[in-house]
């Protein structure tokens, strides 16, 4: 179907090249734009840079308080950190949802972002295609928002994608049957795959991690991590933004919040290896995937979102305990594994994620899909 009309819905989005917040929502609207089949994106979303030509649409108001929505953190954050305070916005939220999901007329398919965005949805019936990211599956684990959507889900044409295959199997526990549930992988910016390490000239091994600051993501990572990197033979350079009061370590390099850009050019091309312990609720995170694509090799903790597309000593290091953790640096410091890991996984993400542009022909083949099966 060419001429296709989209509108994007997210409560995410960077404000500028240098944030981190959301940044996967700009490149996917930015490579649906590309497509010559795509007649044209339209954007509901926190205000920000977009390269190519996609209109803002608002209802009065909304641009100015996703943006004060952003400098709080955004609603996952101000639910976690701010109890009341999150309760407030998510109702302000809502209702600023439900009056832009009411004029949609000229609109051929909705596509949302994050699950808990679709619960108001007005009385049309429009075609719908709905993202599921780790914090979704952490909320249907209450049986009210389950039924609220579920019950937008069955009103309309809609299809549910997850962008991780492990989610699958819990996506279609929690909504029941009826709901058509596929998994689509996100993309990845090409300039990841073109990045070339050289680590032969490093004094000492230097592995980056790369998360939002907070002790879920953060897990065992000082505990383990400090007898073998308060010494002269590694370097544990940490990034990201404080999202909750952590105490670093005298012996963490604690840079902040750091850029692609950054990465590729500084970062990734001299690093050991990308460390993550994380105990959250991960999705697929998209930094691993950079790594993989980067030829950055990975030493993660086995929760069921790593091991979902990681193999252990196959494409990476899968740990479950301290020893694990001891034993994983050094074998990743060795060329040769060093060496046989990052090639399957660039090969991996070369054959199952590809660029974004990829990606948004992923999604357009379905949201085509749903345009022509109508509204019901």
């Amino acid at each position: 179907m060419s001429g296709l009309s989209v509108l994007v819905v997210a409560s995410s989005f960077p404000a500028n090249r240098q944030d981190w917040k959301g940044v996967f929502i700009r490149q996917l609207v930015e490579a649906m734009a590309r497509q010559s089949e795509c007649g044209r994106v339209s954007l509901w979303a926190p205000p920000g840079e977009v390269a190519v030509q996609v209109s803002r649409r608002y209802g009065s108001g909304d641009g100015d308080w996703l943006a004060g929505l952003m400098e709080k953190g955004g609603i996952a954050h101000l639910l976690r950190t701010d109890l009341l305070g999150g309760i407030a916005s998510a109702v302000i939220l809502l209702y600023r949802l439900r009056r832009i999901y009411k004029s949609v007329d000229d609109v051929d398919v909705l596509f949302v972002n994050w699950l808990q965005s679709i619960i108001p949805l007005a009385g049309n019936k429009k075609p719908l295609l709905v993202t599921v990211l780790g914090s979704d599956m952490a909320l249907l684990r209450f049986k009210p928002l389950r039924y609220f959507v579920r019950r937008q889900l069955l009103r309309r044409k809609s299809v549910v994608c997850p962008n991780a295959e492990w989610m699958v199997e819990p996506l279609r526990s929690a909504l029941g049957p009826g709901v058509n549930i596929r998994h689509m992988a996100f993309g990845i910016e090409r300039e990841w795959y073109e990045v070339r390490r050289s680590i032969a000239g490093n004094v000492c091994f230097k592995w980056v991690v790369i998360t939002r600051l907070t002790a879920d993501k953060l897990g065992p990572l000082f505990e383990w991590g400090e007898s073998h990197f308060n010494d002269e033979r590694r370097e544990l350079h940490l990034f990201g933004p404080m999202q909750e009061q952590v105490s670093i370590p005298e012996w963490v390099h604690y840079h902040g919040p750091v850029t692609p850009a950054d990465l590729q050019s500084q970062w990734f091309p001299k690093a050991c290896g990308l460390i993550t312990l994380s105990r959250h609720s991960e999705g697929r995170p998209q930094v691993m995937l950079e790594a993989m694509a980067a030829g950055v090799p990975i030493l993660a903790s086995g929760i069921e979102a790593h091991c979902d597309f990681l193999a252990h000593k196959q494409s990476a290091w899968i740990c479950d305990g301290q020893a694990a953790f001891s034993e994983g640096l050094s074998w990743l410091e060795s060329a040769e594994n060093s060496l046989a890991v990052t090639k399957a996984a660039k090969e991996w993400v070369v054959n199952n994620v590809g660029s974004w542009d990829d990606c948004a022909r992923r999604y357009l083949d379905v949201l085509d899909e749903l345009a022509v099966e109508g509204e019901i």
